[in-house]
């Protein structure tokens, strides 16, 4: 067995031993290597009293050096393969775990957040290349069929656009979003809170296959292992360093979504929240990071999401914009024009102008542009409102032959103005 074989040995070796995550194992690596850094636990000499009460336990359940070994075996056995920081496909961006430090942090999944000493991932892509430009998508698991719509949407535009598309695999939003990216036919990964060859949920067995097959399964957690309730909150950190931004769908007032993105945000990335109806309670958990925190973006669509985690100046997304109408184009003195033309009847050059409250030369030329536009038609005894369509698109005739009498009083424009308000609009 060569060096490397034995540093990767370590390292499955040193997972096992301790959870995921933990900071005095990471330190140990960095200052001693993998290897060096198991004899000395296995040596019962670990710095860390905690630490040497768990490795205590594990060793007691078998030798660390050949459950590594079986492991290796196992995962060849299922296609699978181990990924280290030493290897090429390696995604460098979970370093970054190095610098997470959450406020106010009590719990141990919130305080051990260290970089995985390694990654066991089944699928054919690269594993560093495909996170390369990726977006996660998370949210609750009874997902309300508005979660479901909005983050399959996401999936989709995501991976249509080949953005790499990260959830957790589990029911709800997190399904969604990775059978939306593989409706588009793009990549979607996985990250799971147990062994690759132990799928949790089993209910989504055959999605995972899908995955395998078109993306990546990625876990930190050996084959054989469980899916235990404090493994969830583990790797949600994986998840939001391994990607460029971390999308909330839906997520209750306690949810393990929302720590994801909370990871996101102690990273310094994009954090971003898809809002929810008001009466909801899968709403509740995103509007409350919304309001506490100022640096997460509130996100409707794809482009909202690119405009966040894109290259500046190429991925902004288009300003929402009701459709062009040919009044958007009028100016105010042309506008206040044809404010003032009765609905239902013709009217004079010399009334418009007064009850515009414009000179007869602004008139003119206002009335002109209006007759350009289609907005109004001239007739032979002054002008009138053109035909509108009606509620089923047919064209309506207009009614200006039907009252054609004039204002008694040009000068009075108030007066005027009652009357056509009450009658006509």
């Amino acid at each position: 067995m060569n060096e490397g074989d034995d540093r990767r040995l370590a390292r499955i070796a040193l997972t096992w031993l301790a959870e995921p995550g933990t900071r005095s194992v990471h330190d140990l690596v960095k200052r001693h290597g993998p290897v060096a850094a198991l004899d000395l636990l296995l040596s019962g000499d670990a710095p860390d009293r905690l630490l040497r009460a768990a490795v205590a336990v594990r060793t007691a359940a078998g030798d660390a050096h050949a459950v590594a070994a079986e492991a290796l075996a196992r995962a060849e056995r299922i296609g699978a393969r181990l990924v280290t920081p030493e290897d090429d496909e390696w995604p460098t961006r979970v370093a970054d775990l190095r610098k997470l430090r959450l406020p106010e942090a009590t719990r141990r999944v919130d305080v051990e957040t260290d970089p995985p000493l390694c990654l066991w991932v089944r699928g054919g892509w690269p594993l560093g290349e495909t996170l390369e430009r990726s977006v996660a998508v998370v949210g609750a698991r009874a997902a309300t069929p508005y979660g479901s719509h909005v983050a399959t949407e996401l999936g989709y535009g995501l991976a249509d656009r080949e953005w790499t598309v990260v959830s957790g695999g589990a029911f709800g939003i997190d399904s969604a979003a990775h059978r939306g990216a593989l409706t588009a036919g793009g990549r979607t990964v996985a990250v799971l809170a147990c062994g690759l060859d132990r799928p949790y949920p089993m209910g989504n067995a055959a999605l995972f296959d899908r995955i395998a097959e078109t993306g990546l399964l990625v876990s930190e957690w050996m084959p054989g292992a469980e899916p235990l309730r404090p493994r969830f909150l583990i790797r949600n950190r994986v998840i939001a360093a391994a990607t460029l931004g971390t999308v909330l769908v839906e997520a209750a007032a306690r949810s393990g979504a929302t720590q994801t993105l909370n990871r996101a945000l102690g990273l310094e990335r994009p954090a971003m929240v898809v809002p929810g109806p008001v009466t909801s309670a899968l709403s509740v958990g995103g509007h409350q990071v919304l309001r506490e925190k100022p640096e997460t973006r509130l996100v409707a669509n794809v482009a909202h999401v690119l405009e966040e985690v894109g290259r500046i100046g190429y991925d902004l997304a288009p300003l929402a914009r009701a459709p062009q109408r040919p009044r958007d184009q009028l100016d105010d003195d042309a506008a206040q024009v044809l404010e003032a033309m009765p609905r239902r009847r013709t009217i004079d050059l010399e009334h418009i102008a007064a009850r515009a409250g414009v000179d007869l030369r602004t008139a003119m030329r206002k009335l002109s542009m209006l007759e350009e536009l289609a907005l109004v038609v001239r007739r032979d005894d002054g002008y009138a409102l053109a035909p509108t369509d009606d509620a089923h698109g047919a064209r309506r005739p207009s009614d200006a032959r039907h009252d054609t009498t004039p204002p008694t009083d040009a000068s009075a424009p108030p007066i005027d103005n009652r009357r056509d308000a009450g009658a006509d609009r």
